[in-house]
């Protein structure tokens, strides 16, 4: 459980029923499921007994080469036992074009219980490549990439972009990923809509379940459970997922900055 606090909340960017939906390459409207000054807060919880940690995400506005794009912050930060135990101080940052969802650089820092990464990535389009430099040891790589490609924090803000809503239970989503200096196909199943309550109220939401890799880490493929507001904004609510020691959980702690109304359900 224990270094994979973080990564398990990033697993939500990520996306056998007969059917695989294709994605818009972009939404062409330029109505974005979120803005610059979005700000979300989670609370990491294990074994729905005691805190294990916090992450955040937040938006920002930015240019590069003179196109308008994103940059995304990640964090994420053990608390408590856990802290004690095995502390956890992670730092996850895209960079998006704004007109086409595509990330062009990605960094991941992070310390472990002294287990640590410090890694850049650019991602240049006209060459097809991923140029990963590695500031720990002083390296840097390349590796080929298509034009569909994304990394593990601009997938959540390129598939809130979507139509999720227009999905079929048993629909699967897939994405190409670049992590770990190769691609990888992640996959997401819709298992349809639920209304759950939060700290906020009770809110409409989308279920989706990620196909994981059973094993070390997650007791079975079927263990992890995403839900999303079923509005404009589409924010991550909760995650559940079964470990192979226990459970771990990460529910919508606070927010500001939205791009549109957050439709909480108010009981007459």
């Amino acid at each position: 459980m224990k270094k994979y606090i973080f990564i398990l909340f990033l697993l939500i960017f990520t996306i056998s029923h007969s059917q695989t939906v294709k994605l818009d390459a972009v939404n062409s409207e330029k109505k974005f499921a979120f803005q610059g000054g979005e700000w979300l807060k989670f609370r990491m919880s294990y074994s729905n007994f005691f805190n294990a940690g916090f992450s955040t995400i937040e938006v920002r506005d930015t240019e590069n080469s003179g196109k308008e794009a994103f940059h995304i912050i990640g964090k994420g930060k053990s608390t408590g036992i856990v802290s004690l135990l095995f502390k956890v101080k992670d730092d996850y940052q895209t960079f998006i074009y704004k007109e086409t969802l595509k990330p062009y650089r990605f960094i991941r820092k992070i310390d472990e219980g002294g287990y640590t990464k410090d890694k850049e990535i650019t991602f240049d389009y006209n060459t097809k490549q991923a140029i990963v430099k590695n500031n720990k040891k002083n390296t840097e790589t390349k590796h080929p990439i298509n034009d569909e490609i994304q990394d593990m924090l601009s997938s959540l803000y390129y598939l809130r972009n979507q139509k999720l809503n227009n999905l079929n239970v048993g629909d699967e989503i897939e994405l190409p990923m670049f992590f770990d200096q190769e691609i990888h196909n992640f996959k997401l199943q819709f298992l349809g809509t639920e209304v759950i309550n939060t700290k906020f109220g009770k809110i409409n939401s989308l279920t989706f379940r990620p196909m994981v890799q059973a094993g070390r880490v997650f007791k079975e493929q079927e263990s992890v459970t995403v839900w999303i507001s079923d509005d404009a904004n589409k924010i991550p609510l909760r995650i559940k997922a079964s470990l192979a020691v226990g459970s771990l959980r990460a529910d919508l702690d606070a927010f500001k900055g939205l791009a549109h109304p957050f439709n909480i359900i108010f009981d007459n």
